[in-house]
């Protein structure tokens, strides 16, 4: 079992491979077609998002202290792998944020599949500003002290981000108080500051906290508002340094590591789509939605950071469709749960609320292959793929892939400048075929590529009816 994402300028068709400046260091990191970092150029190929199977529901928010309005779901992978733990705000009554109805509720997995609550599955209360949008996570930093393993931040523009720290993930308390890690906007400017799922976690890759938060931006002279999501940082969980807010490559998410490549953040985030209705009033009642909850519509879009303060927006269209049925096309509906986690040998879950504001208010798990947010993808007449110069670690290629029986995917390496080397030219390149995981690539000469190891080197991927999920050197 492995542990969750702790959980963001479509470029396609170009031309052959350009000589570029910028040598990537990718090490033995796994690295996803999920966005343009390690490509130079495609031809005939495309990097395509890939569907999410709805796999039904994983539990319902039908405990008294839950309800319609319960939300903002973080799934955490316990310590020891065993299991996992789902958090959430239960709310059975439409009350203003911060109200003394809002709690903190759980339910467990062993396999991210079958879902159950203990008797008292309430594990906060009281904590009016914390319990309305509690985010948890288990910190991996080393030497922490094992009864702040567990962390949550929680808060609205009226009280800041607060902390609450846990030895087990249930009892909680607050070692600094209600002392903010960014601080309470006043309530008069009603900026609406951290109305949301709020995150933190700790960043291997970056070796410090980062934090991901709403954030408001007032338009100047027109009295509208934006929301965005800002970035902090924290080299300690104490101090924290307010980064600014999230850019686009291309112009409501938050991202946390990838499981697999802890060192790419992902986001399947909301788009929320305000005054755009789709039920009328009759729709309305007869779905029994929450008269407030059915004049806008939201869904999932898929969003990528490698840290710093810029999302790769490569995919603008939907990641999960809200699909079939008048009730997944009200307000807050299909909003997307916090991390991915591994569910098969080769299967990664997310979840998603359905059902906002109506009586069959729960969670739905929606599966991928693994790594399979996206693909590089070439269609029957073949394509490829030219990488920018990278150096990298490791002894052999291994690829996750997928042909159909009449494809194929060849892998040719290349020096800086684009010129095949010798022992891995194309023509020296076995087939591969078929639908695995892992995969390591071979030449004529064998699948040992340590020769290499620390020279910059280009991949050219040629490919025919075949996907490409990811690539790694071990």
């Amino acid at each position: 079992m492995k542990s969750p994402l702790p959980l963001l300028a479509a470029i396609t068709g170009l031309a052959a491979s350009v000589i570029s400046a910028q040598v990537l260091e990718i090490g033995s990191q796994r690295e996803l077609m999920i966005d343009h970092h390690l490509i130079d150029s495609l031809q005939g190929a495309e990097l395509r998002l890939q569907e999410p199977h709805n796999e039904g529901v994983a539990f319902a928010f039908d405990r008294p202290q839950e309800g319609l309005f319960s939300g903002y779901v973080s799934i955490v992978t316990l310590p020891d792998e065993s299991g996992y733990r789902a958090y959430y705000r239960g709310l059975p009554v439409l009350a203003r944020a911060g109200a003394p109805e809002e709690s903190t509720s759980y339910a467990e997995s062993k396999d991210g599949v079958t879902w159950t609550k203990p008797a008292n599955n309430v594990t906060l209360r009281d904590e009016r500003w914390v319990t309305h949008n509690l985010s948890v996570f288990y910190d991996t930093k080393p030497g922490i002290p094992d009864d702040e393993r567990w962390k949550g931040i929680g808060g609205l523009n009226t009280s800041g981000l607060i902390r609450v720290v846990s030895g087990d993930g249930l009892d909680w308390r607050k070692p600094w108080g209600d002392e903010p890690i960014l601080p309470a906007i006043p309530e008069e400017q009603k900026m609406y500051r951290y109305d949301s799922q709020n995150l933190a976690f700790w960043s291997e890759s970056e070796q410090q906290y980062v934090c991901y938060f709403r954030h408001v931006r007032a338009v100047p002279g027109t009295g509208d508002r934006v929301r965005l999501i800002g970035r902090a940082t924290s080299p300690d969980f104490v101090n924290w340094t307010d980064e600014g807010e999230m850019s686009f490559r291309r112009a409501d998410g938050s991202a946390a590591p990838y499981f697999r490549a802890p060192h790419l953040y992902v986001a399947i985030a909301a788009r929320f789509m305000p005054g755009r209705q789709v039920l009328t009033e009759a729709e309305a009642a007869e779905v029994g939605v929450s008269p407030k909850y059915f004049n806008d519509i939201s869904e999932s879009v898929l969003l990528t950071t490698r840290g710093g303060t810029v999302y790769d927006r490569t995919f603008m269209e939907s990641f999960a469709r809200p699909g079939i049925g008048l009730g997944n096309w009200t307000s807050r509906t299909n909003y997307p749960a916090l991390n991915v986690i591994q569910t098969g040998p080769a299967e990664m879950s997310f979840y998603m609320q359905k059902g906002y504001g109506q009586p069959d208010h729960r969670l739905e798990r929606y599966s991928l292959r693994l790594d399979g947010f996206a693909s590089l993808h070439a269609g029957y007449d073949g394509g490829e793929m030219v990488t920018k110069p990278f150096t990298f670690s490791g002894d052999e290629l291994e690829i996750n892939y997928a042909t159909s029986a009449a494809g194929s995917i060849r892998v040719e390496l290349q020096d800086e400048s684009g010129r095949p080397l010798p022992g891995y030219t194309l023509a020296e390149a076995r087939e591969i075929i078929g639908d695995q995981i892992s995969r390591t690539v071979t030449w004529t000469d064998g699948p040992s590529v340590a020769k290499l190891q620390g020279k910059t080197i280009r991949l050219r991927v040629v490919l025919a009816d075949a996907d490409l999920f990811s690539l790694q050197f071990r």
